[in-house]
């Protein structure tokens, strides 16, 4: 094993991710591409063309485009150029190109005239670097039958098809409206195509059906192959885009840039707006800063559409980089509600998502930075509806709560606590979250930590001083703050975040074992030692996130499997000194981890190797054969070395010189 890893055609890894959300590489005949991606549409006829993509590339750095090759064969002159000079001689572009194959012809007029073996074969012969299955467009409302049976013939012609395409397929998923043939659609096309193409939805999308898109996509996601991309058809409003990318959407293509201008619509990211309306100076883009689309308006009807059509495609490319953006710093739900809030139709579809909260849990982050509500529907965000279940299940046995008011947790505050509530009773924080009330220990956790929502401005919590916590919280006045307080909260707080994070059993044995050290700054947990040193950091997430000392503690009392990623024979050496786990090299993970979580890494017959962080869900694990499966935060050092970071956890800026060496000594 090296750090570096070959790559082949098709590869798929994923480099960042948000949920289901990612950043990949797909790596193609012609080279690399970046994830999420928008492949603009672009006919195959130059002539008809209303922005070539040469320009596109040039001018927007556009990778990939997607063409027709149903059109190219039926049309003598194209397909004689593309049968000998190839696909990307005809479309003068050296990037990417993907070529569909007739399949929305057959369903926007009724046949076509090539057969599915024909249309493959075509393309191999004029160089596609993605070539799709002729497919049978399954109409959003076609009955259950009706539906089942287009799937079986799609299904037989893919097999036909993989069987003699060498390179990268596309292999729609079908299935109409009926959750359980999108299921085995997506399962089928996992086990065939290299490109999973979500189809049958451009009617959806025309007719502003997004919710019934959002329960299309649900009933197919679970089941689509996590180290394939998935390709979207016909999602080319830039509004859509984030909510698309919600569902693990790697891929869109678009026609819409320039049908679009063809009716002298402009694109945003908010909605459409008929350019014969626009007054105001309102975009001053490289576009419109050369030519204001006030005077667009007034030219003549071909260089017009060539305009709006340039203009709405760099619209479309702005709003994927601010998509990938999003993901990046893991805020792309926020950003899908602000696109929603343009239209009710995609507020009822992330509605629809969210009602699903099931099919985004296996890779929702354990933490994100931020959590920003933008009205009562973030609320419902799959990472809060999660967060809402597991603390049903950490208040049993707790006995009734106390609610007292929101304040600092720092001492001098917590000193002013009933002294009847520090035999370990829950005291729950009222708080303006999207949970309600929360216990004390728990409220530096994502969502709740990070979280600014629109009760804390409209109606802010009074800023209690000394006297007005005498009055509202009854102090115990024989309660010595330095002695008495302080050493019993942090021993609670200890014992309550390791049963948060593991259970009951791993948190009655270990806390007595463990000391808090608190920053001197801000009064936070910072670090949980024994005797020999740090065994837990405590990040800006508020988790404890062990070193390899604590590894050692949690290997000992957690069952064997439980939090732990096994790690293949080939990969323990380089593990053991601190290397990262490729996802390759993974036997088998712990399905109850997530992304973000905290993992033992251990050998096959259970040794522990190295704490680490994972950037894969399990599922994902061994099925990307590309890519890092848990970044290595702390290991054994060497004996006689000094001990060296393999990684770290993040700490507030003011703390930094406060954190712990993550890597014990032998």
């Amino acid at each position: 094993m090296s750090s570096t890893e070959e790559t082949s055609v098709g590869e798929f890894e994923l480099l960042e991710r948000d949920g289901l959300a990612r950043l990949g590489r797909l790596e193609t005949p012609h080279g690399p591409l970046a994830t999420p991606a928008l492949l603009p549409v672009v006919h195959p006829d130059p002539e008809r063309q209303s922005c070539c993509p040469e320009e596109m590339a040039r001018r927007w750095g556009v990778r990939a485009v997607i063409t027709s090759a149903y059109i190219t064969w039926r049309t003598p002159p194209l397909r004689t150029v593309a049968e000998r000079d190839g696909i990307h001689r005809l479309l003068a572009f050296d990037g990417v190109v993907m070529t569909d194959s007739g399949a929305f012809q057959q369903h926007a007029y009724g046949s076509v005239e090539v057969g599915p073996e024909e249309i493959l074969d075509f393309q191999d012969r004029i160089g596609s670097d993605i070539a799709t299955v002729l497919d049978l467009f399954t109409e959003p409302d076609a009955t259950e039958a009706e539906a089942a049976h287009a799937l079986a013939l799609t299904v037989e012609r893919a097999e036909r098809a993989r069987a003699s395409r060498r390179g990268l397929l596309a292999v729609p998923v079908q299935g109409g409206a009926h959750p359980e043939l999108r299921a085995r659609a997506a399962a089928e096309a996992s086990r065939l195509g290299d490109i999973l193409a979500v189809g049958g939805v451009v009617p959806l999308l025309e007719r502003y059906r997004f919710r019934d898109l959002a329960q299309a996509l649900a009933a197919a996601r679970p089941n689509l192959a996590p180290e394939a991309p998935v390709h979207l058809f016909g999602t080319g409003h830039p509004m859509t885009f984030a909510f698309a990318a919600l569902f693990g959407v790697d891929l869109f293509d678009s026609s819409a840039y320039h049908k679009f201008a063809r009716r002298g619509k402009l694109l945003q990211p908010t909605g459409t707006v008929d350019l014969e309306g626009l007054r105001e100076a309102s975009c001053f883009c490289s576009l419109c800063s050369e030519h204001p689309l006030t005077e667009v308006a007034r030219w003549p009807t071909a260089p017009r559409e060539e305009q709006l059509a340039r203009h709405n495609l760099l619209v479309s490319l702005e709003e994927v980089g601010r998509v990938r953006q999003a993901i990046r710093d893991g805020t792309l739900w926020e950003l899908a509600e602000r696109r929603a809030a343009g239209h009710p139709a995609l507020q009822a579809g992330l509605l629809a998502a969210m009602a699903r909260p099931e099919v985004f849990w296996p890779t929702e982050p354990e933490a994100r930075r931020a959590f920003r509500e933008t009205g009562p529907g973030s609320r419902e965000r799959p990472a809060v509806r999660r967060f809402r279940s597991r603390l049903d299940l950490y208040r049993v046995g707790l006995g009734s709560p106390r609610t007292v008011p929101r304040m600092p947790l720092t001492p001098e505050y917590l000193a002013r606590l009933p002294a009847q509530d520090r035999d370990g009773a829950l005291i729950e924080w009222d708080t303006p979250s999207p949970i309600g009330p929360v216990p004390l220990e728990l409220t530096e956790l994502y969502p709740v930590g990070p979280y600014l929502g629109v009760d804390e401005f409209a109606s802010p919590p009074p800023r209690l001083g000394p006297q007005e916590l005498r009055r509202n919280l009854r102090p115990d006045p024989t309660l010595d703050v330095d002695r008495d307080w302080e050493p019993t909260w942090t021993s609670r707080q200890i014992e309550r975040l390791l049963r948060w994070t593991y259970d009951r059993a791993v948190a009655v044995a270990l806390a007595p074992e463990l000391r808090g050290e608190r920053s001197r700054r801000t009064g936070r947990l910072r670090r949980l030692t024994d005797g020999s040193g740090p065994a837990f950091v405590v990040g800006n997430d508020g988790l404890p996130r062990p070193t390899f000392l604590g590894g050692e503690h949690l290997h000992r009392l957690l069952p064997t499997g439980r939090g732990r990623v096994v790690v293949h024979a080939d990969a323990v050496p380089f593990v053991r000194e601190g290397r990262s786990l490729f996802s390759r090299f993974v036997v088998s993970a712990d399905p109850a981890l997530a992304p973000e979580s905290s993992a033992l890494l251990v050998d096959e017959d259970d040794h522990l190797l190295a704490v680490g962080r994972l950037q894969l869900a399990p599922l994902e694990m061994g099925r990307l054969r590309r890519g890092v499966a848990v970044r290595t935060t702390s290991h054994r050092a060497s004996p006689g070395t000094a001990p060296e970071s393999a990684g770290s956890e993040e700490l507030d800026e003011d703390d930094e010189d406060e954190q712990g060496p993550p890597v014990v000594p032998e």
